[in-house]
């Protein structure tokens, strides 16, 4: 992937330094009653959560449950200037504002882009305590992208996902949950969410997210007719990371065997297939999970 000289952006919040790690033993979440401390946690339960958890769903997850951000969190900060990672990461989410600003205007609106805040272990949200366990994730209560820089490392040796292109996806899929957001798509799947059942509500997720996949396509589209950002096998790499996180792969891997019922964000066919439609259309229109009969 071409990235390096381009533009970096200036909504990156490093809070690195302001400790929130869990020492030797870490903090447990529960999942399904059960309290699993980060130096454990399985390679499919950590991909489990990944890209774009629900903020409700994060909060019901968290053993000391949710709530703002406490008063005392420190003033965020830019990263450092010679920090190659947070660079790249600086420089794909200015790529994400260039296109989704201009993909809003060509729709006679406004786009307001995200923060990405950087952490290391545990940060406080407005959606609750964001943890490294649960990989990256948007937070709409203060539209902002949470991520822990390690969880690249964890997606070249654990996941079998490396790349920078796919790191890139990774952004891409995140700020796609941002722009849900502003279209008011987030607020109306939180509000049909609640007079569902369980597995109906799961399967309304795996909409919301395989939109985000989508959309993250047609950041790709544009931002390689504009810049020329893409090299050979990048979109490979994209792809792979999709399908590698896809429920039915990660159940098969974690558990042994799959069950449907339980998928939020879809297969590894579907995502790989949403984001490809995204990619080759740039039309946000493709991107209509909701409508779509066939996933």
């Amino acid at each position: 992937m071409k990235w390096e000289g381009n533009r970096q952006s200036d909504n990156v919040e490093d809070r690195r330094d302001q400790g929130g790690g869990f020492g030797g033993g870490g903090l447990p979440f529960g999942i399904g009653g059960r309290g699993i401390g980060l130096g454990t946690v399985a390679v499919a339960v950590v991909a489990g959560w990944i890209f774009g958890i629900n903020p409700l769903t994060m909060l019901s997850m968290l053993s000391g449950g949710g709530g703002p951000p406490p008063s005392t969190q420190a003033p965020a900060h830019a990263p450092p200037a010679n920090d190659k990672e947070a660079a790249f990461v600086s420089t794909v989410l200015a790529d994400t504002e260039d296109v989704w600003t201009e993909m809003f205007r060509g729709n006679g609106g406004q786009y307001r882009p995200p923060h990405l805040v950087l952490f290391r272990g545990a940060t406080a949200t407005a959606c609750g305590t964001g943890q490294t366990a649960m990989g990256p994730f948007y937070c709409p209560g203060d539209q902002k992208v949470y991520i822990d820089l390690g969880f690249y490392e964890t997606m070249r040796r654990q996941l079998g996902a490396p790349g920078d292109f796919a790191q890139a996806y990774v952004i891409a899929h995140e700020v796609g949950h941002h722009v849900q957001n502003l279209m008011g798509v987030t607020g109306q799947v939180e509000e049909r969410r609640g007079r569902m059942s369980e597995a109906q509500a799961n399967a309304l997720s795996v909409r919301v997210e395989l939109q985000a996949d989508c959309f993250a396509g047609v950041w790709a589209y544009h931002a390689n007719a504009s810049r020329q950002i893409l090299e050979s096998g990048d979109v490979e790499e994209a792809l792979n990371a999709a399908s590698r996180i896809g429920d039915d792969t990660l159940q098969r891997e974690g558990r042994g065997r799959v069950v449907p019922e339980t998928f939020t964000h879809g297969t590894s066919a579907q995502r790989v297939g949403w984001f490809r439609r995204g990619m080759q259309s740039g039309k946000v229109g493709d991107c209509d999970t909701f409508k779509s009969k066939q996933l």
